[in-house]
């Protein structure tokens, strides 16, 4: 662990962190108030699958779509205009629009086969952003002089890791470069986060498995065929079982660092809150 104590922690020139959890329950507030010092260099992970490893795949899926109407399909052709993604920190909505939800095509669904190859590169593209972060940590101070530096993950990087195994490459590569720091949500988070899912379901990635074992559920469960499936049944069914699946795996990941409350992480006001819950995490191991 690269600060063992909270002694350790607080004599660090450098700090660097990596937070996960289930998303919603304070990554992106806990890193905006941390970069907002000036002193953080501030690494989100789903900027850089949107922005380096899934780009073309967004910007090639509008410019199918833009190709079915023969307006557009002539200034396309002639290059009379230009389509692209307008990813930023805070609006990553062209990685989930490209991820998609699976079912009845002519209500927005993907056939699954699609579905699942989008899957698989989300899969690809995260597992890459991940083994970038000690890149982004080294530049983040040599090229632009921040000395600290936080990444904030996805929510579903628990599902490429085996964090049991103490030779997991990605764990030993990101355990050796950041501190990190597990969001834990109680039973009460849980119960918040699928109630706004719930209202808003949004397309989220699921390890393949666990992908495979819910649509066949679910398939049986309903009497239903792929092509007939409603896509948002299908991921609000899905969403409880999936925050369900990721719990102990994120668990399993908290050895290899130190584990803060999501309501920790509400509560944090400034920089110095944060350095005050990490000395008393580490303090507590």
């Amino acid at each position: 662990m690269l600060y063992p104590n909270a002694k350790a922690w607080r004599d660090a020139k450098n700090k660097r962190v990596m937070v996960y959890g289930m998303s919603g329950l304070g990554k992106t507030h806990m890193s905006s108030i941390l970069r907002d010092t000036g002193q953080w260099f501030h690494y989100s992970i789903d900027y850089r699958i949107g922005t380096r490893y899934m780009g073309e795949y967004i910007a090639d899926n509008a410019k199918a779509e833009a190709m079915k109407v023969p307006f557009l399909r002539d200034l396309l052709m002639s290059d009379s205009i230009y389509i692209g993604s307008n990813i930023t920190f805070e609006n990553l909505s062209p990685v989930a629009t490209y991820l998609g939800k699976p079912g009845d095509t002519q209500r927005g669904g993907l056939a699954i086969e699609e579905y699942k190859r989008r899957q698989d590169q989300f899969r690809t593209a995260e597992i890459h952003a991940l083994n970038d972060t000690g890149y982004f940590a080294d530049r983040g101070t040599r090229l632009y002089g921040y000395p600290h530096f936080i990444c904030d993950t996805g929510g579903s990087i628990c599902e490429w890791v085996e964090a049991d195994d103490d030779s997991d490459a990605l764990m030993q590569e990101l355990s050796a470069t950041c501190l990190p720091i597990w969001l834990k949500g109680s039973d009460a988070h849980t119960a918040e986060l699928v109630r706004r899912f719930d209202k808003a379901p949004k397309p989220m990635a699921y390890q393949p498995a666990f992908l495979t074992r819910c649509w066949d559920e679910y398939l049986n469960e309903n009497n239903a065929s792929a092509d007939d499936v409603d896509p948002d049944a299908f991921i609000r069914w899905t969403y409880a079982r999936a925050l369900a699946h990721r719990q102990p795996r994120y668990e399993a990941m908290a050895r290899w660092g130190v584990t803060v409350t999501a309501d920790d992480v509400y509560a944090l006001k400034s920089a110095e809150d944060f350095d005050a819950m990490i000395e008393a995490a580490l303090d507590a191991m």
